[in-house]
């Protein structure tokens, strides 16, 4: 498959994303270089994958036309962006995919530049099972020229590429789809309680919610999944959407726009964090309606 002038691909961030998305490069054709902070992780994925592996990210740059971070938060990458140091050659692309804050990334950029090192941001939508496909929804930040680059690697990892601005428009854009679902889960959550004290099925709810005007992508893609199920693991944590949350409110204050609806769910997704602790699925946060009321959703024992 022709893959144009970016042939070999440092990817830095092997996680539950990270991993499919780097394997949909290999079987396009990629040069794929791993590196995550649990080097282990990396080495597997080349063994079973296929690529290779690096032990940090600067042996995972050099050489590199491109680069892919794909990390939790943006000290994260700037941490690693600092680890690169100057294997990261100049004419080099970063294409920055984590859910980070734009501000940063544009600090980032900044700094970059002087080292004629390009970058652009490009974070994404869909979830694991879509990075399994090669189905993301793909928002792009940055230099046109830049994205114009950049766009064979991302359409092996997805199918809707949309450049919506400047460097930082891609992450802003990201979080506030974010704040959208956030706000939209919590809202289907406590209707579903509602109901449910009435009477209502539940999983009949949904049915009937995904005919109406209530739908949203919680009802067509988690509440019975992920939810009603009691499997909680949609594959993205709580702590991450809780963050990109506040990256929302992060842009909201910068463009001083009010916001209180927004904030409130901020406050509630922060408080899910804190009650029911670390490395929790985002889809979770029903618990924590669910605690409030004092019953879970299904018909099961009453939430303690």
């Amino acid at each position: 498959m022709e893959v144009g002038a970016l042939r070999r691909i440092a990817f830095i961030g092997i996680g539950n994303m990270g991993w499919p998305m780097a394997a949909r490069l290999v079987e396009a054709g990629f040069q794929v270089v791993a590196c995550d902070v649990a080097p282990e992780r990396a080495t597997r994925f080349a063994n079973e994958i296929g690529g290779e592996a690096a032990g940090d990210a600067a042996a995972a740059v050099r050489g590199a036309d491109a680069v892919i971070t794909i990390l939790p938060t943006s000290k994260h990458v700037g941490r690693a962006i600092e680890a690169m140091g100057d294997a990261l050659a100049p004419g080099a692309l970063l294409i920055e995919m984590s859910s980070g804050v734009p501000t940063a990334t544009r600090g980032f950029s900044e700094a970059l530049a002087a080292r004629g090192v390009a970058m652009i941001d490009a974070p994404v939508s869909g979830g694991v099972p879509r990075a399994r496909t090669g189905e993301l929804a793909i928002m792009l930040g940055g230099d046109a020229a830049a994205v114009q680059r950049a766009e064979p690697v991302l359409r092996a990892m997805g199918t809707t590429l949309t450049h919506v601005g400047g460097i930082g428009a891609g992450q802003a854009m990201k979080a506030l789809n974010n704040l959208m679902g956030a706000a939209g889960f919590l809202i289907g959550v406590e209707a579903l309680l509602i109901g449910q004290r009435f009477g209502l099925d539940p999983a009949q709810m949904v049915d009937v919610l995904n005919a109406s005007t209530g739908m949203n992508n919680s009802t067509q893609k988690k509440f019975k999944q992920f939810v009603l199920s009691r499997r909680f693991d949609a594959g993205f944590g709580l702590e991450l959407m809780a963050k990109d949350v506040s990256v929302a409110l992060e842009v909201a204050h910068d463009t001083g726009t009010p916001v209180p609806f927004a904030a409130l769910c901020r406050e509630m997704w922060a408080s899910a964090v804190n009650l029911l602790g670390p490395g929790m699925d985002h889809t979770a946060m029903a618990q924590f309606s669910e605690r409030l009321a004092g019953e879970a959703l299904g018909g099961g024992n009453r939430a303690s």
